[in-house]
Order: structure tokens, then sequence, then C-alpha cells
């Protein structure tokens, strides 16, 4: 029996999940606040974005391992409670509180939602082996869209409950949602599965169709190439994200017209993704990549005119642009990295290929750094632009494993 409709609703339950988790991306809004109760500098709210997305990474390893050894609703509750320990945890910190920020939304939060986001991302990739691109798309827009809707949700509940009871909120509703995933999702049947990927095998395969292992995917020259071509790429839209509220005040616009401009990052950064699941389903690798890599070099610079000039449209367009190469990067992860590896050892492999976002983190504290060194965000976004050529020159040398 064709039990392929049933799979629907289980990218729906997923991407309602991911909306909520998608939070950690709102960080340039969420972080004000703070700011301006405790007098934290740059580089000190940066490193809180680094090190969320590093417990994101390792979250996503876990993920992975525990996958085949304990229930997907069990994964998804205790993704659940960390998420929520993490932002009750730092809706209580004071002014010598630093520290716990890390611990709490740094570590517990970004653990959770990154236990979560590999768990729902591997669990709906077995449901969509024939359009794996598209359903990567559609759960990564809403994960990237997450800073939009509820980033600005949480900027006027700032405003009218404090950043405290924002932030308790905020756990309470991702927590909520990831106890709703643990309820509805499941994986799909074996005899199912493999039916949906006979298709998938006859319509892309040529000669056998090969899993690889993470020991012998990490091996191969084309991952080692597609890995320093994703964390110098990505790099141009994590590090823009942590900063996007303060570039567009420092080149002359409102508090609240700057939340906007953050959000406008955000909304591209979602709708992007689905454009780019879609593309790489029609397009194909090269194609996708290739026009990721030309919008990943054209963003940073439109960004550093902007800055130069103090010029609050250019910012909005170079936000924009960032928004949109940022978000071909995680459906071009989940999709190489399961029609270059294959579907077998997914759940592992995609959590090692996400372990890009730890030295692209790192990024992000250096430019909070550059900017405290220096009091513009000019030297950020040259730096930016140098790694925006070098991920083009990287992506043009993949080819198939």
């Amino acid at each position: 029996m064709n039990k392929k409709p049933v799979r629907w609703p289980i990218l729906a339950t997923g991407t309602i999940g991911l909306v909520f988790s998608g939070i950690i991306y709102a960080w340039s809004i969420l972080k004000a606040p703070l700011q301006e109760e405790f007098n934290w500098n740059a580089s000190q709210m940066a490193f809180n974005f680094t090190l969320t997305m590093c417990t994101f990474c390792i979250g996503g390893i876990i993920s992975g391992k525990m996958l085949s050894k304990i229930s997907l609703r069990a994964i998804l509750l205790i993704a659940a409670v960390l998420d929520f320990a993490g932002f009750f945890i730092s809706s209580k910190i004071d002014a010598g509180g630093l520290h716990v920020l890390y611990i709490s939304y740094g570590g517990l939060a970004g653990l959770g939602i990154g236990i979560a986001y590999n768990a729902i991302i591997s669990v709906v990739n077995e449901w969509f082996p024939d359009i794996k691109g598209t359903a990567s798309g559609i759960l990564m827009m809403s994960f990237g869209a997450s800073a939009l809707i509820l980033g600005n949700a949480a900027n006027s509940l700032i405003k009218a409950v404090g950043w405290r009871n924002t932030f308790l909120t905020l756990g309470i509703l991702t927590a909520a949602a990831l106890s709703l995933a643990a309820v509805f999702m499941r994986h799909t049947g074996t005899e199912n599965h493999l039916e949906m990927l006979d298709s998938d095998h006859k319509k892309n395969a040529q000669g056998e169709v090969r899993s690889y292992t993470t020991a012998e995917m990490i091996r191969r020259p084309t991952f080692i190439r597609l890995f320093c071509f994703l964390v110098l790429a990505s790099a141009v839209g994590n590090s823009t994200i942590s900063m996007a509220r303060d570039v567009a005040m420092s080149a002359g616009a409102e508090a609240g017209i700057a939340a906007v401009l953050a959000g406008v990052l955000s909304l591209c950064n979602g709708a992007g993704r689905l454009l780019a699941g879609a593309l790489f389903d029609k397009a194909g690798q090269r194609a996708t990549m290739t026009i990721d890599g030309v919008v990943t070099i054209i963003a940073p610079a439109v960004m550093l005119i902007a800055v130069a000039l103090h010029s609050v449209p250019l910012v909005a367009l170079g936000l924009a642009l960032t928004g949109f190469s940022y978000s071909f990067q995680p459906p071009v992860t989940s999709s190489v990295v399961a029609s270059f590896y294959g579907p077998k050892y997914f759940s592992i492999n995609f959590s090692v290929a996400n372990l890009t976002l730890i030295p692209t983190s790192f990024v992000a504290t250096i430019g909070g750094m550059l900017f405290t060194a220096t009091g513009s965000y000019f030297m950020p976004f040259l730096l930016l632009l140098v790694f925006a050529l070098i991920s083009f020159m990287l992506n043009l040398s993949i080819r198939h494993a």
C-alpha cells in the first residue's frame, strides 16, 4: 500500500517545531535589552552567539547518535526540556551573570535546539527522499524565518512586558512546539521507506547506490572542499545575523527600523531556503551552488559600501542579499549530504557536516572584536568579503563524491 500521503502532516509538524526552534537566530534583537541593562559590549554578546552555534552543532551530533538508540519522542522531549531550561535560567540573570547567560542560552538552549533540529530534519528526510531539496527547504525556511516571525514579536513583547518575561514566554512556546512534534512525528516504516527510495534511486543513481559511513565521508576530498566552502560562505550570513540590528543603527536607522531590517534579513533567509531546496531538485547541485556563490560575494560588498556611506537603504539591500546568500547553505548541506553520501547514515553525516557552524560562529566573535577595536563595521565586512571570494573558488571545485 502506498502510504505517501501521511508524510505531509509529518512535514507540517516538523515545520512548526523549527519555526519556534529558530528563535536562536533572533539574537541580534534579544541581546539589545541585556546590553542596555548590563552594559555588556559587542564582543561579549557575539561570544554568546558563538557558544549557541557550537552547542547547536554538538546537539546535532548527539541527536544523530541517539536516533538509532532511543525513541524519537524521547529525543524531542529532551530537547524541549533543555530549551525551556535555557530560556528560564536566562530570564533570571543579573549584572554579574554573563557566565550564566553563556551556560543557559548559549549552552542549554543551543544544545536543545541542535538536538531537535537534526532529529526533525533526519526524520522528514526519511519521508521525502524523492524531493529532499524541497522538503529540506520548507523546514529550513521555517527555521530561518523564525527571527522575523518571533523576533519582531519578541521585540514588541520586550517593550510591553520586559525582556525577562519575554525570555520566559519564548522558552514556554518553544518547549510546547517541540513537545507537539514529539507527539505527532515518527519514523517511516522500513518497507514504506524503501518503497519511496526506489523511485529516487532509479531516477538519480548511475550504477549501484552507495551509502558512505561518516568515517568514509570525511576522508573524501569532495567533502573536505564542501566543508571548507560552507565554513567560509556561512560566515558571511552567520556573522551579519549576529550584528544586523547594530549595523543598521550605526548607519543611522532608528531602533524600530533597525529591528525591521534585521527581520528583512530573516525573511530573505527563510524564503530563500525554500527557493534553494526547490532549485536543487530542479536544476541540480552545480547551478544552485554557483548562484549561492555569486550572491555570497555581492552581499558583503554591498554591506561594505553601505557602512562606508552610512546608507540605510544600502544596509537594507545588503541585509536582504545576505539573507538570500545564507539561505542557500543549509538546504545545500542537507541535499548534498543526502545525494552524495546516501540515506543510511544521513542523520550522523548531516550533523557532522553541520559542524561547519562551529568555526563559522567564531567569525562572529572576531567581527565583534574588530568593531570593538575600530569602532566601525568596515573591517568586519571587509573580512567577510575576503571569505566570500575564497569560498567561491572552493565552490567551483565541488563535484559528486
